[in-house]
């Protein structure tokens, strides 16, 4: 398939999924750049964008299913085959032990969500109760407190923001909101705007910032409470807000009233009159934005620190206005509203899903209600997860795994079975980060090209193993299909009667709407069935935004998505909707926690030290880099520098070491170790070095030889390190022993 003309596609490398433009030559994306009609990114996009056919076209895309041998080799089989062995294999699980015995993994690679949607089908089909994915290892414990203050998920203005402060978190290299490094650049350039970064490391984005507050590892929780408390204690909050649309504030100043600033900033290593300066400015903008990000949620206090973050901006008064903090609409949630506890050591069940460190356990035991069986979808968990051999043997211990990819992972080495997923840019596609406020944008992707021979996109999938389970016949489906014909409105119309009258057809809505509306969609768009379903949501929930953005109901949104291959603005908010977003009867922020309060005075005490005497230095693994992008290039060549992994390590530590620049060292920690080239430079502090994401995965060169380049970061990683609240990993906080070994 060749083509002169640019066609709309998306980045899948990180949650802002930028629009791109993409000519397609031979099968390969052979010219990418932005796609400046994308309503979000308004054709930026950074240079990882660029390198996409390394994922497109690489020697490890699977093309047929694989079953597992008894000596643990694999072979191919037929289509057929594997639809119908699976389905039985899960089959007899759930009669034999209980369909909540299976548990599943993933719901989409980053940019892949569509076709996680068309999943739940088939789990609630069996019965299975059971799920996580990436956000368990990242944003369970802000998403538990956010449930509390406000009942949704918030995100900064950045755009218009006097004030931007940045937590653990490095904008210009990891994104996260549109036109990033554009912005980045417009606030430093601007004397009347400042950015506050809360960062152990010189970051890029540190390097621009007004303030850079550079704490201890650590220490994260001490500075933001000393920050909050000067907004307290000189009197530095908004009054009106507070009384207006806060209640429990009373508690919570009281508290950090009792902040001894002098002393927390001591602690933290951030010097005092730069940690008040910083105060004062958040105290005195007309906006403020703030956005945290990995290096506090995988790290000690991360459940608090998530807390104490959100004061600033609260406590302010910054909240629904423009350049502020916003709830925002959603085209489809990312998290569900289940709660509870892990059938066998009793792990928090935030926003539906399992802490991922709590994995392993729920496995490797002999208790009657632990998981017998697990799907995993595009995602890697064997090599993702904290401590990758206690997974490795957790995944070999179950009576049934399935894994759904476009390539055999490490996971999917484990697996009974391995189906091969069409790649993004063969199928429809989408992505369900939709963040912005007051506009919200969502893009429906068109497939570049056919899907690779012996491949599937995953809607086909999870329709066929739905088939093979036998729960809807035709006859029961028939009324839908000729509705379907007859048009949007006919079909609406009779999918309500048919949920309401037959609870099977309610259960399975996404195979539903994939068997029934998607033949009738046009150019191979099928698989966008499920956003019909997600469209007439949306419109229900936000009506009056809907319409702003120019859509008279469901039916209007999905034909407007449908009919913009670049993306659609689906919502168009006022800032007084950020009130009405609220989930709380009285539409007020509930500002007190009780267990963050105890938390907060319990700093009082002295920071528990980490680090031993065998294990000194505080490791951070998962960096992000310019040439890093998680998992999903596993072709090293895309790389143009780091080609390794460096180990980052300070000048003290290098000095105190006798490491030099280039130089091979062994870095170890209480679950392994691992030899890695060292980098020595002035952005870490010392007793602090860094590895970084993306590395470890093994791929066949040109040559036929299998490399494996850098060191997988979860080998060093532990399962017992983690939150108490939401049990997110402390991989930003590893204890680690590093050791010359000699010149490279």
């Amino acid at each position: 398939m060749t083509t002169t003309e640019w066609a709309p596609t998306a980045c899948i490398l990180c949650e802002c999924n930028c629009g791109i433009v993409v000519q397609v030559e031979d099968g390969h994306l052979a010219r990418i750049r932005g796609d400046k009609a994308h309503p979000g990114s308004q054709g930026y996009t950074c240079n990882k964008a660029l390198r996409l056919d390394h994922y497109q076209n690489n020697r490890a895309r699977l093309t047929s299913p694989m079953r597992r041998r008894a000596d643990g080799t694999f072979e191919e089989i037929d289509w057929d085959t594997a639809i119908v062995e699976i389905a039985e294999g899960f089959k007899h699980i759930r009669d034999a032990y209980g369909g909540d015995k299976i548990f599943y993994y993933g719901g989409g690679g980053q940019g892949n969500h569509l076709g996680g949607a068309y999943s739940g089908a088939f789990l609630k089909a069996l019965g299975s109760r059971y799920r996580s994915n990436a956000l368990a290892q990242e944003k369970t414990g802000e998403a538990w407190v956010d449930a509390q203050l406000y009942g949704g998920h918030t995100r900064g203005e950045f755009e218009h923001a006097e004030v931007s402060v940045f937590v653990g978190k490095n904008p210009w290299m990891s994104q996260s909101f549109p036109r990033a490094r554009v912005v980045l650049n417009e606030i430093a350039k601007d004397p009347a705007r400042s950015m506050i970064v809360i960062d152990p490391v010189v970051t890029d984005t540190a390097k621009m910032s007004d303030f850079h507050l550079r704490v201890r590892p650590g220490t994260d929780a001490w500075c933001l409470a000393a920050l909050a408390g000067v907004l307290v204690q000189e009197n530095l909050c908004d009054e009106a807000f507070l009384a207006e649309h806060v209640r429990g504030s009373d508690a919570v100043r009281a508290a950090l009233r009792e902040v001894p600033v002098a002393d927390y900033a001591s602690r933290c290593g951030v010097d005092e009159e730069l940690l008040r300066a910083a105060a004062r400015r958040v105290g005195a903008a007309a906006s403020v934005a703030v956005f945290e990000d990995l290096g506090v949620q995988q790290a000690p206090n991360s459940t608090l620190c998530s807390y104490l973050n959100k004061l600033l901006w609260i406590l302010t008064g910054n909240f629904a206005k423009r350049g502020g903090q916003h709830l925002h609409s959603s085209f489809a949630p990312l998290f569900s509203q289940v709660t509870g506890r892990t059938p066998v050591t009793g792990a928090p069940v935030i926003a539906g899903l399992i802490p991922s460190n709590a994995v392993p356990e729920e496995i490797l035991t002999d208790h009657p209600d632990r998981f017998r069986a697990m799907i995993v979808e595009s995602s890697n968990p064997a090599h993702s997860l904290a401590n990758s051999a206690a997974c490795r043997e957790a995944f070999g211990a179950l009576e049934l795994m399935v894994v759904v990819d476009v390539a055999m992972t490490e996971t999917a080495r484990l697996a009974h079975y391995v189906l091969p997923a069409a790649s993004q840019f063969e199928k429809p596609e989408a992505t369900f980060f939709n963040f912005e406020f007051p506009a919200n944008t969502f893009q429906l992707r068109r497939p570049l090209l056919p899907p690779l021979p012996g491949t599937l996109p995953e809607p086909e999938i999870w329709a066929r193993l739905v088939r093979a389970l036998g729960v809807l016949d035709d006859a029961e489906l028939r009324p839908l299909h000729e509705a379907a014909r007859r048009g949007r409105q006919a079909y609406a119309e009779a999918f309500l009667s048919a949920v309401a009258a037959n609870p099977t057809v309610a259960k399975l809505v996404p195979y539903v709407l994939y068997e029934t509306l998607g033949p009738t969609l046009p150019d191979g768009l099928a698989g966008a069935a499920a956003a019909w379903g997600l469209a007439q949501k949306t419109a229900m929930a936000y009506p009056e935004a809907v319409r702003r953005a120019g859509h008279a109901d469901g039916n209007a949104l999905f034909d407007a998505i449908l009919a913009s291959p670049s993306g659609v603005t689906f919502t168009r908010h006022e800032y007084e909707d950020d009130f009405a977003l609220i989930s709380h009867a009285d539409r007020k922020i509930a500002l007190e926690i009780p267990e963050m309060l105890k938390d907060l005075r319990a700093l009082a005490a002295a920071p528990p030290r980490l680090t031993t005497a065998e294990f000194p230095i505080v490791l951070s693994v998962g960096e992000r880099r310019a040439y890093t992008a998680n998992d999903i290039f596993r072709d090293p060549s895309w790389r143009k520098r780091d080609a390794d992994g460096a180990l980052r390590v300070s000048v003290e530590d290098a000095q105190a070491l006798g490491l030099a620049d280039g130089q091979r060292a062994r870095v170890s920690t209480a679950a392994g170790s691992a030899e890695v080239a060292v980098e020595i430079t002035e952005t870490m502090l010392a007793g602090h070095a860094a590895l970084p994401n993306g590395f470890g995965l093994d791929y066949v060169d040109d040559a036929g030889d299998t490399v494996v380049p850098g060191v997988a970061p979860n080998a060093l990683t532990s399962t017992e390190w983690r939150d108490p609240y939401a049990g997110t990993p402390w991989h930003k906080h590893v204890p680690a022993r590093i050791e010359a070994c000699g010149v490279a």
